[in-house]
């Protein structure tokens, strides 16, 4: 059994990126592992000040919602971050949360397993290749993590357009289930 992290970094209720981050979570339940389903929507995340604290601290010295994520992305063995694809890239809640995740590169971290579910309006699947990146710059931090898949709902412009696409909803079941 696994400990299942998964990131949803979607402001809007239902939306494409957190659907599929809920269908991956069901996958990964029912293959036994524990999982934890953690959404930045309300919370209040401010950005990185630089000030590296966190590497001598071992958290951030920052007073908000960030720590807390934080140190449960710390103590899962899978994370899983959703994001909708904003300008080819990802939203900018993640990235600030992953900012503010720097302490976790001193920490005796537990994840070796990654996984990017995105939704972008475009139709085209090299959408999320500038996301796809951005988090591989995250993972190569982190020695003995990858990335270890990702899926991309394409053409998914309005709220629920993703709950019409079986195949990827199975899709991105059948990535959970082998998390």
């Amino acid at each position: 059994m696994k400990k299942v992290l998964v990131l949803s970094s979607s402001l809007r209720k239902g939306s494409n990126s957190e659907t599929l981050a809920q269908e991956f979570a069901k996958g990964a339940a029912e293959a036994g592992n524990k999982v934890e389903f953690e959404s930045l929507r309300g919370k209040k995340i401010g950005f990185c000040m630089g000030c590296l604290a966190c590497q001598k601290k071992g958290k951030c010295v920052i007073k908000d919602d960030a720590p807390a994520i934080t140190k449960k992305m710390e103590s899962a063995d899978v994370i899983v971050f959703a994001t909708p694809i904003y300008y080819y890239e990802m939203s900018g809640q993640l990235k600030t949360m992953l900012d503010r995740a720097n302490s976790l590169y001193s920490s005796d971290y537990k994840f070796r397993e990654i996984y990017l579910l995105t939704s972008a309006a475009d139709t085209d699947a090299k959408a999320m290749n500038i996301a796809k990146r951005g988090i591989g710059g995250w993972i190569a931090c982190f020695d003995g993590v990858k990335l270890k898949g990702a899926l991309c709902a394409t053409g998914a412009e309005s709220a629920g357009d993703v709950k019409k696409n079986s195949a990827l909803l199975k899709k991105a079941f059948a990535m959970g289930k082998k998390a």
